[in-house]
């Protein structure tokens, strides 16, 4: 990990950013909000499994990606974020080369996705946002076939389903399956041939908590056994638990590349306290209202909500106990990736 004080060319103030050698990201001056993209120095050629450069997708008068630029290292599971129609699924069919784009430069593996596309995608397991099997097909008939497309064993196929634990529905019609069902079915199916770049568009996109569970755990597994992992999705929650790195994307443009905690530190969202104090009553103490460093206060029943810089966490306290409120139990709610998400998304819509 590499360090570096980046000074915004527009107010002049300096920024600390962190990253690998040789990889790109786009850096949003906290104090004036001027973007823009900085390479880290160093690094070597072919460093990252992903590479995506000014990629720009128009349909008629929509332009549903615009001048998008994202890398993703070899063994990470990388996040693209964004609200329904942010062109997350456009991005997706543009980096297998599935639509024709109007500019900009994909590699996977060091292969150009233009010039040689049959060996950039050798090595890609594929998950589309609607999954879709024959439905007079049982799951073994269904992973055979597969198996006999992509030029693989055949007898892979009854232990990919059990690894996705469906061995109980082997010989079950596909149109018998529940949705989640049929979302392992697809895992199962994008794990034919042992991948090393796995990129699954919304896998958990109307499943139930049970399901997504199940596809979460799928998941870090391929990415323990050494994949590159990309996944879309909108749900917070679940690129927030297992993603090593998220893009943020809205109306096809990159508002934020950087790991869950760098977005909040570099948003400057700040952690909030929950203190239990008997017989507080909902009543909000005035002294804390004043002190520097606070942002918001708030009360409910016998809880009192701080949220306020973590270098005063102590002085709240201390004022609290001179007051003569006795604390009963402190608890520290770090910032989340849906604050974060939605303070960018508001950034980027001109909102405050």
């Amino acid at each position: 990990m590499v360090t570096k004080t980046v000074m915004c060319p527009k107010c002049k103030h300096q920024v600390v950013a962190q990253g690998q050698p040789g990889e790109k990201i786009r850096i949003t001056c906290p104090q004036c909000n001027t973007t823009g993209v900085f390479t880290f120095p160093g690094g070597k050629p072919g460093a990252f499994t992903v590479e995506v450069d000014r990629l720009t997708k128009r349909y008629k008068d929509v332009t549903a990606v615009d001048d998008l630029s994202f890398n993703i290292r070899t063994g990470e599971i990388f996040g693209l974020l964004g609200p329904n129609g942010a062109g997350k699924t456009t991005t997706i069919k543009a980096i297998l080369s599935l639509i024709h784009v109007n500019s900009g430069k994909i590699k996977i593996n060091g292969f150009d996705i233009k010039k040689k596309s049959i060996e950039a995608k050798k090595n890609i397991g594929y998950l589309p946002e609607r999954v879709a099997f024959y439905e007079n097909l049982t799951p073994l008939q269904t992973l055979r076939f597969f198996c006999e497309l992509k030029g693989a064993d055949k007898a892979v196929a009854k232990s990919l389903i059990k690894e996705v634990g469906l061995e109980d529905a082997i010989n079950r019609k596909v149109g018998t399956f529940s949705k989640g069902m049929v979302q392992l079915l697809g895992v199962a199916q994008v794990m034919i041939g042992n991948p090393s770049v796995y990129i699954l568009d919304e896998p958990m996109a109307g499943l139930d908590a049970r399901w997504v569970k199940i596809i979460r755990e799928k998941i870090k597994m391929l990415n323990e056994r050494g994949a590159t992992v990309l996944f879309s999705s909108h749900i917070l929650s679940e690129v927030e638990t297992i993603c090593d790195r998220v893009a943020i994307i809205n109306k096809g443009k990159l508002i934020a590349e950087d790991t869950v905690a760098n977005l909040n530190k570099y948003l400057r969202i700040k952690p909030r306290l929950e203190i239990s104090i008997p017989g507080l009553n909902g009543k909000i103490p005035e002294v804390i209202k004043d002190l520097d460093g606070v942002e918001a206060v708030d009360a409910e029943d016998d809880t009192l909500f701080v949220t306020c810089e973590s270098s005063v966490r102590i002085q709240v306290i201390t004022t609290l106990e001179k007051t003569g409120l006795k604390i009963e139990g402190i608890k520290t709610i770090e910032p989340s990736l849906e604050e974060a998400f939605v303070k960018l998304i508001a950034t980027d819509e001109g909102g405050a």
